[in-house]
């Protein structure tokens, strides 16, 4: 059993959910990984937007998130849970948001702060905390999603949301991932090998 005080050493991560179904199970899957490589050391707190936690449910992922993960914090405004001020203070590494709506990319990159993530991203670049987004809508092209009940829906990726993830790329301390393979680039950034297991 981990003591409190084994718990306190630990480096945190906060890993933001909005309501983006497109490569959602892949990323809980890479983030499974991560959290068993380096539970020795770091501590991944998980956040959901409102709509991501209708989508974790929709794709019945919830228990498999709190088995893995402990306790889920869910938003209930744009100030609760108070994840902006955790990530001005210095208790997180990085904020991940992955994967990461249209709407919050665009409200990111616009500076509209009305959600807890795009909040807490906004008001952690106040304070220089790195943010890792991971956008639904990466580039300009067609592609080809399941849906909960494993059937594929096309969508269109359009030039307008594009051009939003143009914009995160170009802020200081925002870094836009590709796909959930680039997640563990990113824990290797922050953390050693040396720190893991």
């Amino acid at each position: 059993m981990i003591t409190k005080k084994e718990k306190a050493k630990k480096r945190r991560v906060a890993w933001g959910i909005t309501g983006s179904g497109d490569r959602l199970t892949e990323t809980i899957e890479a983030m499974k990984k991560l959290r068993r490589q380096y539970q020795d050391k770091i501590e991944i707190q998980v956040y959901l937007s409102k709509a991501g936690n209708q989508v974790v449910k929709w794709y019945k992922l919830a228990d498999d998130l709190k088995e893995n993960f402990g306790r889920i914090l869910i938003e209930i405004n744009s100030n609760s849970p108070f994840l902006a001020g955790q990530l001005q203070l210095g208790k997180f590494e990085f904020l991940l948001i992955a994967p990461a709506t249209s709407n919050t990319v665009a409200k990111i990159s616009m500076g509209i702060a009305d959600t807890m993530l795009s909040n807490a991203a906004i008001m952690g670049l106040k304070a220089f905390a790195p943010v890792y987004i991971m956008p639904s809508d990466y580039e300009e092209t067609m592609i080809v999603t399941k849906l909960p009940n494993g059937r594929e829906l096309k969508l269109r990726i359009r030039k307008e949301d594009v051009e939003h993830v143009k914009k995160l790329a170009g802020m200081a301390d925002v870094f836009v991932l590709e796909n959930p393979k680039e997640i563990s680039q990113t824990f290797r950034k922050h953390f050693k090998p040396e720190e893991t297991r």
